[in-house]
């Protein structure tokens, strides 16, 4: 039976098991300071691990076993280290840009692209094959929703950049597409990639969708390419008329306008002198009714004189009428005293 010594709790006749236990434990004691320092070591630098910095142009979305926690705005700071948290720092203010229909090979001067078919032939309106080729560029409007809500969101936006421009396109015909819809075409399409993108809760706020290039297949671009030009040359020869029009128009209102009032002028001066030639009339009536005998000589002699302003005149007594009298031409002559 087994029996224990107070001070070292050992059997009988187990001397050498117990010195074997105390030569492992002198050894534990001499190492376990260095053993510490390494523990607090790798303590500190863990705690450590959690120190990051938020960029300006980011904003730092805090996880806590993986769960979003809360957003942080940009400098230094520090969480809990992995795994407790994990910080994700998407670029909220960073303009994305995402091709559709080509790639950029070089952006050189002029930059060289790669066209991709099987993304930009698109069926129109009147079942015609367009080639249409556009970027969209776009930003993040709530981060928590870009990186959170959906999986792979950069081939989401392209996904759906894609179907949106292929339903408005066909929407329209092959006509406006090369021709007259094109600024119409952008603003549709973004305002339904936007509507799309939404109901996705995506949190992405779409600034531009811009065409780069419109045509149709390359086996028919030169009948079409003549199509378009007629167009142009008709919409080039109704601006023209359209401008002719704006010239001529109020040019002949002008004209009209002077002549009526001109017209109307006339009239007026007319009535007037109608008015002043019947109120002189009625004061000479009044005057011939008050003398009938001077105002019949007055009025002839006022006539006489208007008759005879600029004529040559003899004047004779009327009892010499039946008498000869030598006549003195004192008319007027010519320079040399001639008749």
């Amino acid at each position: 039976m087994a029996w224990y010594d107070d001070d070292n709790f050992r059997e009988p006749n187990d001397d050498k098991k117990i010195n074997i236990d105390f030569n492992k434990l002198k050894e534990f004691k001499v190492n376990m300071p260095k053993f510490s320092t390494v523990i607090v070591i790798l303590v500190l630098a863990w705690l450590a691990s959690g120190f990051y910095i938020v960029d300006p142009q980011e904003v730092g979305l805090v996880k806590r076993f993986g769960k979003y926690e809360y957003s942080i705005g940009p400098g230094p700071h520090w969480h809990l280290p992995y795994p407790v948290e994990t910080v994700i720092k998407p670029k909220v203010t960073k303009v994305y840009r995402m091709e559709v229909g080509f790639r950029t090979i070089m952006n050189t001067n002029p930059a060289r692209y790669r066209s991709v078919p099987i993304e930009s032939y698109m069926l129109t309106g009147d079942e015609n094959i367009v080639k249409v080729e556009f970027i969209v560029q776009f930003k993040i409007k709530n981060p928590v929703d870009f990186v959170f809500n959906v999986n792979n969101q950069m081939t989401t936006v392209f996904k759906a950049a894609e179907a949106a421009m292929r339903e408005v396109i066909g929407e329209n015909n092959i006509d406006s597409v090369l021709t007259t819809r094109k600024a119409q075409i952008q603003i549709d399409c973004k305002k339904l990639l936007q509507t799309t993108l939404d109901s996705y809760k995506l949190g992405v706020a779409v600034l531009t969708v811009q065409l780069q290039d419109v045509h149709p297949p390359r086996e028919v671009i030169n009948a079409f390419k003549d199509v378009a030009s007629a167009k142009e040359d008709k919409e080039r020869y109704i601006n023209e008329a359209q401008g002719y029009r704006n010239d001529v128009i109020p040019k002949a209102k002008g004209e009209a306008a002077k002549i009526v009032n001109e017209a109307l002028a006339y009239k007026q001066m007319l009535i007037n002198k109608a008015i002043g030639e019947t109120t002189r009339f009625k004061e000479v009536l009044r005057q011939y009714e008050l003398a009938k005998e001077i105002t019949k000589k007055r009025l002839y002699i006022e006539t006489m004189e208007k008759i005879l302003k600029d004529s040559e005149k003899i004047i004779i007594d009327e009892n010499a009428a039946s008498k000869t009298i030598p006549l003195l031409n004192l008319g007027n002559g010519d320079k040399n005293g001639e008749k």
